[in-house]
C-alpha cells in the first residue's frame, strides 16, 4: 500500500479529530504548492491585481505580494469585504500561512482534541470547532468596528488560523474537568483549569499587540467553549443544530441507489388459473423425472421450483 492509499485509509477510518487535522494540513500544503507554482510562472501578482480591481481583496499600502490572493480564504475585518466573500467565515479557520502557526495549532488541536473526545462525541468536536471559529470571527469583526484602536487598520486586515476553534476546545475541556492533570515541560503536572486560565489571560493582555485581532478572536473561541461546557452540564448541546446541518449536507452528497417503481395490474381469474395450471404441470413433470432418475437428476432450476412448491 502506497503513501496515498495510507492517507486515504487513515482519513476514512480515522476519528473526526484525525479528519480535522488532515483538512488543516491538506489546505496548508495545497495552498503553498499553488503559491509556489503561480509565483514561478509570475501569475500570482496578476491574479492579486485582478482580485483587487474587482474589490474581492483589499491590500494595505505597501508592496503587493504574489500570494496576496490567498486572502480569499481569510476573514476580512471590513463589512463590505465580508459581504463579497461570506465563505471566509468558514475557510479562515482551516487556513494557515506560516509553518510555526499551523504546527502549534495542530499540536494543540491534537492534545486537547483527544481529551475532548474522552468527554464528548466526535460530532460535538466538529460542531464546537466550527462554532468556536465562528464566534471568534464575530469577536474579531466587532472589535475592529468598536474600538478606536483599530479604526485605521480595518482596511487590509484579515484573520486566519484555527486558534479560536482550538481555544474553544481547550476551555470546554477545562470547564468539564478542571482538576484534570496535564504534564507540561518545565512545569510538571498542571491542572487543566490553570492552562485554560493562562491562555485566556495571555490573549486578553495581548489585545493591543501586533496580533490584536487574532487575540480577540481567541477570546471569542473561549466564550464558545465555556458556553458549550456549561450548557452541556445542564442537558443542552449548543452544537446540535450544527451537527444536524452537517448530517443533512452529508446526505445530499451520498450516492443513493437508483430505484425503478413499476405498477403491475392485478391478474384476472383466468390468468391466475392458467398460471396455477402451468405450475402444477411443471411440478408433475419434475416428480415424474424423479421417479425415472432420482432427485439428483434434477437441474438447479427444477430443484428450486420443487422447493418453492413445497412451501406453499
Amino acid at each position: 500500500m502506497g503513501i496515498k492509499e495510507d492517507i486515504q485509509k487513515s482519513f476514512k477510518e480515522g476519528t473526526t479529530l484525525t479528519k480535522l487535522i488532515y483538512i488543516n494540513l491538506g489546505v496548508f500544503v495545497v495552498i503553498k504548492l499553488i503559491v509556489v507554482i503561480l509565483t514561478l510562472f509570475n501569475i500570482g501578482l496578476d491574479l492579486t491585481k485582478f482580485l483587487m480591481s474587482h474589490n474581492l481583496i483589499s491590500i494595505p499600502r505597501g508592496p503587493i505580494e504574489h500570494s496576496s490572493w490567498t486572502r480569499l480564504l481569510m476573514l476580512p475585518a471590513e463589512f463590505g469585504m465580508i459581504l463579497r466573500t461570506p465563505w471566509t467565515f468558514i475557510s479562515y479557520m482551516f487556513f494557515h500561512e506560516g509553518f510555526i502557526h499551523i504546527l502549534f495549532n495542530i499540536l494543540m488541536l491534537y492534545w486537547f482534541g483527544r481529551l475532548f473526545l474522552s468527554f464528548f462525541s466526535q460530532k460535538d468536536l466538529v460542531g464546537l470547532y466550527l462554532i468556536g471559529g465562528f464566534l471568534g470571527g464575530v469577536f474579531y469583526i466587532l472589535a475592529y468596528h468598536t474600538f478606536p484602536y483599530f479604526a485605521d487598520n480595518i482596511a487590509g486586515s484579515y484573520l486566519h488560523g484555527a486558534s479560536a476553534s482550538v481555544m474553544a476546545i481547550i476551555v470546554a475541556v477545562a470547564v468539564t474537568s478542571p482538576n484534570h492533570l496535564i504534564r507540561l515541560l518545565f512545569f510538571g503536572e498542571v491542572q487543566l483549569k490553570w492552562i485554560a486560565f493562562a491562555a485566556v489571560i495571555i490573549s486578553l493582555l495581548r489585545a493591543n499587540s501586533d496580533n490584536a485581532g487574532g487575540e480577540i478572536a481567541h477570546l471569542g473561541g473561549a466564550v464558545a467553549g465555556y458556553i458549550f461546557a456549561v450548557r452541556y452540564k445542564k442537558g443542552s448541546n449548543i452544537t446540535a443544530w450544527v451537527n444536524g446541518m452537517l448530517d443533512k449536507l452529508v446526505d445530499l452528497f451520498k450516492r443513493k441507489p437508483k430505484m425503478r417503481v413499476t405498477h403491475q395490474r392485478p391478474m384476472t381469474d383466468q390468468e391466475y388459473n392458467l398460471r396455477k395450471r402451468q405450475e402444477n404441470e411443471n411440478i408433475d413433470r419434475i416428480l415424474e423425472k424423479i421417479k425415472r432418475g432420482g432427485y439428483e437428476s434434477l437441474s438447479k432450476e427444477e430443484k428450486q421450483a420443487l422447493f418453492h412448491a413445497s412451501q406453499r
